[in-house]
C-alpha cells in the first residue's frame, strides 16, 4: 500500500493523464467538428469528415466522463468549488455538447439542405465551444479564482461569468482551441484523401501556427502575472486542512518550479516542438506521424499548465490561504488507494478496447464509400 503523500502525487498525475487523454481522444473529435464547415464544401464532403469520427466519438467520451469522475472522487473539494464557481461556464459546455449526439444521429436522416446545414453548424458548436471554455477556465486558474470558505468549509464564489472572459483567459482559450483544432486537423488528414485532406492540412497547419504563437505569448505574459507561493510549513502527509497554511501572491511565482527543476522546461519545449512537427509532417503527407506529433503537443501544453501551478490546483484570489492544493483538497487515504487499484485494472482495458476499435475501423473514408453506404453512414 502506498503512503498518503505518494497517493496524493499519484492522483495529481492521474488526473493530468485523464485530462490529456480526453484532449487527445475526444479532442480530435471536437477538432474535426471545428473544421467541419470549412473542409467540406458539399454535403457529401461533410459526410466524409463526420464519418471519420462517427464510429468513435461516443467511445472517446469515456475519457471526459472518467476525468470528471476522478476529479469528484480524488479531489472532492476542488470538484465542488470549481463546478459552483464555473457553473455557467460548465452549463455552456454541456449545452454545446448536446449538439454532438443529436447532430451525428439526426443530421443525415432527412434529405434537406437547410436541415443538414443547421446540424453541421451544431456539430461545429459542439466541437469549438468546449475547448475554448476549458482553455478560459485554465487561464482563470492561473490568475486565481475569487472564492473563499466559511468556518464550516462552505465555499462562496464572488465572481461572475463575465469576469471569466478577461484578456489573459481569452488568450489561453485560443491556445486550447488551436491545440484541439490541430488535433482534429491531423486526424482528418490521416483519414481522408484528395481535396478534403488538402483542406484539413491547411487548417491543421494554420492551427499549429496559432498554437505556437499564442502559447509563447501566454508563457511570456504569465511571468508578469501574480502567482502563488506557500510560505508556511505544510504537513503534506497529514489529513486535509484547507485553511491551515499561509499563501502569498508574487509576480513570477508560477515560474519557480522551472527554476528548481530545469528539466521541466522540456514540457513547454515539447508543446512547441510537437506543434511544429505536426505542421511539417502534414505538409509532407506523413499524416499518422503528424497525429502523434500533435498528441505530443497536447501532452506538452497541458503538462506545462499543471507543473507551473504545482502544488496548487485551484488558487483563490479572494483569500489566498483558502487556495486548494494537492496536499489539502484530496479524498481520504483509503479512497485514493481503492481508486488507484481500480484505475490500474480498468484504464488498460479502456486503452486496449479503444486501440482495437481504431484498428478494426482504420482506413480512409472516401466520397465513394459514403455514396455506396448512403443509408448506413452518418
Amino acid at each position: 500500500m502506498f503512503d498518503y503523500v505518494t497517493l496524493k502525487l499519484i492522483w495529481w498525475a492521474l488526473v493530468g493523464v485523464l485530462l490529456i487523454g480526453f484532449a487527445i481522444m475526444d479532442g480530435h473529435d471536437m477538432g474535426v467538428g471545428t473544421l467541419l464547415p470549412f473542409v467540406g464544401r458539399s454535403d457529401v464532403e461533410r459526410r466524409v469528415a463526420i464519418n471519420t469520427v462517427g464510429p468513435h466519438w461516443d467511445g472517446n467520451q469515456v475519457w471526459f466522463i472518467t476525468a470528471g469522475g476522478a476529479l469528484f472522487a480524488a479531489w472532492p473539494v476542488v470538484y465542488a468549488t470549481a463546478f459552483s464557481g464555473f457553473y455557467w461556464a460548465m452549463i455552456l459546455v454541456l449545452w454545446a455538447l448536446f449538439f454532438r449526439p443529436v447532430g451525428f444521429d439526426y443530421r443525415s436522416k432527412i434529405h434537406n439542405a437547410k436541415w443538414r446545414s443547421t446540424w453541421d453548424w451544431g456539430l461545429f458548436i459542439g466541437g469549438a465551444v468546449p475547448p475554448l471554455v476549458f482553455g478560459i477556465a485554465f487561464g482563470n486558474l492561473l490568475q486565481g479564482v475569487p472564492f473563499h470558505f466559511s468556518n464550516m468549509l462552505v465555499s462562496t464564489y464572488t465572481g461572475s461569468f463575465w469576469q471569466l472572459l478577461n484578456p489573459f483567459a481569452l488568450l489561453t482559450g485560443v491556445v486550447s482551441s488551436a491545440m484541439i483544432t490541430l488535433q482534429g486537423g491531423t486526424y482528418l488528414a490521416h483519414r481522408t484523401e484528395g481535396v478534403i485532406q488538402a483542406r484539413a492540412i491547411k487548417g491543421g497547419v494554420g492551427a499549429a501556427l496559432v498554437l505556437m504563437c499564442t502559447f509563447v505569448i501566454a508563457g511570456v505574459w504569465l511571468q508578469s502575472i501574480d502567482g502563488y507561493r506557500i510560505t508556511s510549513v505544510v504537513d503534506i502527509a497529514g489529513l486535509p486542512d484547507i485553511l491551515n497554511k499561509t499563501v502569498v501572491r508574487e509576480a513570477g511565482a508560477w515560474m519557480a518550479n522551472y527554476g528548481h527543476y530545469p528539466a521541466l522546461w522540456l514540457l513547454p519545449a515539447l508543446g512547441l516542438a510537437g506543434a511544429a512537427g505536426a505542421a511539417l509532417l502534414m505538409l509532407m503527407r506523413r499524416t499518422l506521424a503528424a497525429f502523434v506529433a500533435s498528441s505530443l503537443a497536447v501532452v506538452g501544453v497541458i503538462s506545462t499548465a499543471g507543473v507551473s501551478m504545482f502544488p496548487f490546483v485551484m488558487p483563490s484570489s479572494t483569500v489566498p490561504a483558502a487556495s486548494l492544493t494537492v496536499w489539502d483538497s484530496v479524498a481520504s487515504h483509503l479512497s485514493l488507494a481503492i481508486m488507484f487499484w481500480a484505475t490500474l485494472i480498468f484504464m488498460p482495458l479502456i486503452v486496449i478496447y479503444t486501440s482495437w476499435a481504431y484498428r478494426v475501423m482504420r482506413g480512409k473514408v472516401t466520397v465513394a464509400h459514403i455514396k455506396a453506404n448512403e443509408h448506413s453512414a452518418y
